[in-house]
């Protein structure tokens, strides 16, 4: 028998604004429906109706996690400083961590995700190659210290998540975990009811050789993906490549110096000289574990700060500052140009390719000089995607003009490869008698970020409109108001769950039916069925909460109804 839930008896507090501080829709209607409450800054009350969909949504993935054969556990929230010294993530993610310290002064973190506590119990546990494979996994509160929170339970300090780990000793072995992992989460996200999509990813500073997010589209989305019209090419844009394409240079005149006084930007000098942006050479001077580093892009672009980033990672990125042009009289700030410049390394996009000329710091003040050809008058030491995505740029695969989009990450999946296990020293006992160095794959699946972006697709004017798997309930019966009304809608919804479905009834007395109406549109059930002006004989209102149709039943109908539903 499922359960009945008395909106009399249920700590619910529906609100008719916004809040203040909401931008977007998660966040405004999870508010205002009564499922989660504000404690703090990114930290977040799971009310009854919220801690519901979230279980929900913690069944489905488990019960597809047990299904690839994944087993699972608890591993502490709190966690020793020294394992993250160990694979060197405490420098790495630095200011995103919570920090503590006990009593003793002993050093600890709180978990922002499990790779190398995990290491550290296979590496305990299994001694032996006939104990692998082995994919272990746990649903758990994560924590990072997010400087800016935002959006709800889309971007919070603390987060459910469920991450798993597969343990091989064959770079086989990983890849076939990796796509029992990648046809699992499809199966997970479309029985949630999210749209979404498999994009090529960059592993960053988590290495390995393969790494694919999964993403859901939404306007409140924090990630830009690309989509090509005319293939199936996807990806996020950081791992968007351009490839480098020689050219003849032969052509080009000698390198000629440009009086181009205050002209310390791309704008102020392309509208001195009255060329195109396009024909100037971008160079943005960073510091890469604090050594200056040249990055060139046309002068039309943006560096993608986060894509050098994870170019560069586990390196530490960071724009220059006044004080780093002290002692370097050669970086003339404004005014630099790739040729000539001595101890720099050298970083171009792609487009920069050999044979290409530009107009481009002359290393002097107030010129810059032309006919500047890559190959000949410099030299790139690494090409580097790094330039920001646009509209229309050409896609890697069919040069089809890409397309641009907003989305969640709700997933994430990784080929680490043997970065822990090498850190940890993770190795067993092979087949001739010998250590074997154990490989691994990563898998995340963000729990609450999903009932955010499940709020975001499926919601309309009107609220919620969660999937029948997720939603708290199948459906939402109500009583307009009076004694009769009240008592068959809770005769129903006694005979409903005795007929295994969940119900929610609104129960409540003193309240107005078009209060208890409203609230059923914005909580969201998928089925709401209303004991209104035909009660007296027998006779019920049902409606389909996403499509708004409606239709009269008696009660044995609306049972069978709404017991035969898929």
């Amino acid at each position: 028998m499922a359960q009945v839930q008395r909106m009399s008896r249920l700590m619910i507090k529906t609100l008719r604004d916004d809040p203040a501080d909401a931008e977007t829709l998660n966040h405004k209607l999870l508010v205002r429906a009564g499922y989660v409450r504000r404690t703090a800054a990114g930290i977040w009350t799971w009310l009854p109706l919220g801690k519901k969909v979230l279980e929900n949504i913690t069944r489905v993935v488990r019960e597809e996690m047990d299904a690839i054969g994944g087993q699972e556990v608890l591993l502490p929230a709190l966690l020793p400083k020294e394992s993250y010294d160990a694979s060197g993530r405490y420098d790495e993610y630095g200011d995103l961590l919570f920090k503590l310290k006990d009593r003793k002064g002993a050093e600890y973190l709180l978990g922002p995700t499990h790779e190398e506590i995990f290491t550290q119990v296979v590496k305990d546990q299994i001694t032996s190659y006939k104990d692998l494979p082995v994919i272990l996994y746990q649903i758990q509160t994560k924590y990072r210290d997010e400087a800016r929170p935002r959006a709800g339970v889309l971007r919070g300090r603390e987060f459910q998540m469920k991450d798993s780990y597969s343990f091989d000793t064959t770079d086989e072995g990983l890849v076939e975990a990796y796509q029992l992992h990648r046809a699992a989460y499809i199966r997970i996200f479309e029985r949630l009811g999210l749209d979404h999509r498999i994009v090529s990813a960059v592993s960053g500073a988590m290495g390995g050789s393969a790494s694919e997010e999964f993403l859901a589209p939404a306007p409140a989305g924090e990630d830009t993906f690309v989509d090509c019209p005319a293939c199936d090419y996807a990806a996020n844009t950081e791992a968007v490549t351009f490839k480098a394409t020689p050219v003849d240079g032969s052509a080009h005149g000698p390198v000629e110096e440009l009086d181009t006084p205050d002209t310390p930007t791309i704008e102020t000098l392309a509208a001195h000289l009255g060329v195109p942006a396009a024909e100037t050479l971008k160079n943005l001077l960073v510091k890469v574990d604090g050594e200056i580093v040249a990055v060139g892009v046309p002068g039309d672009r943006e560096v993608d700060l986060g894509k050098l980033g994870e170019h560069l990672a586990p390196a530490v990125v960071e724009l220059v500052t006044a004080e780093d042009f002290e002692g370097r009289p050669e970086l003339v700030r404004g005014y630099v140009g790739p040729q000539g410049l001595e101890k720099v390394r050298y970083i171009a996009d792609p487009r920069i390719a050999a044979g290409t000329a530009w107009i481009t710091g002359a290393n002097k003040p107030g010129t810059h000089a032309k006919n500047v050809v890559a190959g000949r008058d410099f030299e790139v030491d690494d090409y580097l995607d790094v330039v920001v995505v646009e509209e229309g740029d050409p896609c890697p695969a069919c040069g089809a003009g890409l397309k641009l989009d907003r989305a969640i990450e709700i997933g994430h999946i990784f080929q680490l490869g043997r970065k822990f296990a090498d850190a940890f020293q993770l190795d067993v006992l092979g087949q001739n008698g010998k250590p074997v160095r154990v490989t691994m794959g990563s898998y995340g699946i963000g729990v609450s970020r999903a009932v955010a972006a499940l709020a975001e697709q499926t919601a309309d004017e009107q609220g919620l409109c969660w999937p029948r798997e997720i939603a708290p309930a199948d459906v939402h019966v109500v009583a307009a108001g009076k004694a009769l009304q009240t008592e068959l809608a809770l005769d129903v919804s006694q005979k409903l769950a005795a007929a295994g479905v969940r119900v929610m009834v609104d129960d409540r007395a003193g309240v107005s039916p078009g209060v208890k109406f409203t609230d059923a549109e914005l909580i969201g059930i998928p089925k709401i069925l209303v004991a209104g002006r035909r009660s007296a004989e027998g006779v019920l209102e049902l409606k389909d909460r996403r499509t708004g149709e409606r239709e009269e039943l008696t009660v044995d109908e609306a049972i069978t109804r709404l017991t035969t539903q898929g």
